[in-house]
């Protein structure tokens, strides 16, 4: 695609701050017209807890929009006679975000609708397209009904199998894949949700320096990386952005590689940079690792991390995670199927129906929630559009 080769692209705050210049410049409309100079530490314009990093922008005014959540309040529906199949991402059981996001999803249907069976299948490092084929059509095959597919990369396996089996009810997360009847697609605005963790790293840094590490770099994963740039440069104009993928599209080891994970956050913190967020999978662990070392700050992922026992050796150094409620989307899907009713599931699970969010785990960020809600709000209301593309 023309882009420079992932280990030598280095990005600070001058392409950081063409990539967010549709927000900024909607909140300079707004919020910073209210408060006068933004620059002038007098004036809209302070400096973070510390005393110290950027000088950070006046956040929006104006009243919170009310949400809805995704799944209505009603009676849990009777699902002792489902078996849900779950085909996981790389990663599977224990990654700490994506994965264990939809098991949580699963072990609440349990509890609530009392499931009669579920079955996982893990994906393997490395493994050839066609085993995606053969975990959904096992799963499809023994009869679970919904099968589950935890991830975008199996919508071309999906196209060919969920034909073959026309009586199971599949769902895809994260891929939007439309034209096949049994086939639910659960997406998110994984972007307005990294803008709320944007504006806590730019109120969080002591060097007006930030980090993001992605796993792989493909669309999905530059949604969180466009959100988070854009929040922060919402936050504060001048913040530098060190940016970097594990590996590239195709390679999906990128999600599994706590070392390199480690390897990039150190040259991140090495930069100068001193708040990392991750979209990189159970690579986070070595993110996570590297912050401690540096006794920096890090921003989960997916799941709250904070409270991940697989990760409970670092949450010291979480101060929040981007919130994707996959465990809401599988839920929400589970009882609109007991229902017959998939009319329910929401198109995308964003910050209008509380899809994505942000954690307060820990109390690190209890003094930022009024100024977060501030810009959330102000995303709620459409006076903030979030980019998706870096």
């Amino acid at each position: 695609m023309g882009r420079t080769p992932i280990w030598g692209r280095r990005s600070g705050a001058g392409r950081s701050r063409r990539n967010g210049a549709t927000v900024v410049a909607v909140l300079l409309t707004g919020a910073l017209a209210l408060a006068g100079c933004a620059k002038d530490s007098g004036g809209g314009a302070t400096n973070n807890a510390q005393g110290q990093g950027c000088q950070l922008s006046a956040p929006p005014a104006g009243a919170a929009a009310p949400t809805t959540p995704a799944t209505q309040q009603q009676q849990p529906p009777n699902a002792s006679t489902m078996r849900v199949g779950l085909a996981f991402d790389i990663g599977g059981r224990g990654d700490a975000s994506f994965n264990d996001a939809s098991v949580a999803g699963v072990d609440r249907a349990k509890a609530e609708m009392g499931l009669a069976e579920t079955k996982e299948l893990d994906a393997g490092s490395g493994e050839p397209e066609d085993a995606k084929q053969t975990r959904l059509r096992q799963l499809a095959r023994e009869g679970f009904n919904p099968v589950i597919a935890v991830g975008y990369a199996y919508a071309d396996a999906l196209k060919i199998v969920a034909p073959e089996f026309p009586g199971t009810r599949f769902a895809i997360i994260d891929e939007d894949l439309q034209g096949i009847p049994n086939v639910t697609p659960l997406v998110f605005a994984e972007e307005q949700g990294s803008f709320l963790v944007g504006v806590i790293a730019a109120h969080r840094s002591k060097n007006c320096h930030l980090g993001f590490v992605g796993g792989v770099e493909t669309p999905l994963i530059q949604k969180f990386e466009a959100g988070f740039v854009a929040g922060a440069e919402a936050a504060a104009p001048d913040i530098k952005i060190e940016r970097r993928y594990l590996t590239p599209a195709g390679d999906f080891s990128g999600f599994q590689d706590p070392n390199k994970g480690a390897e990039v956050a150190t040259g991140q913190l090495e930069a100068g940079a001193d708040v990392i967020y991750h979209a990189a999978g159970a690579s986070g662990k070595g993110v996570f690792a590297s912050v401690q070392s540096a006794n920096a700050q890090a921003i989960g992922v997916d799941s709250d991390q904070y409270n991940q026992p697989t990760v409970a050796e670092y949450k010291d150094v979480i101060i929040s995670s981007m919130l994707k409620r996959v465990d809401l989307a599988v839920f929400d899907y589970i009882a609109a199927v007991a229902r017959n009713d998939l009319s329910t599931v929401p198109k995308k699970f964003d910050l209008s129906i509380d899809g994505v969010g942000y954690s307060t785990s820990g109390g690190k960020i209890n003094d930022l929630v009024p100024t977060v809600d501030a810009y959330k709000a102000a995303i709620a209301r459409n006076e903030i559009q979030v980019s998706d593309k870096p």
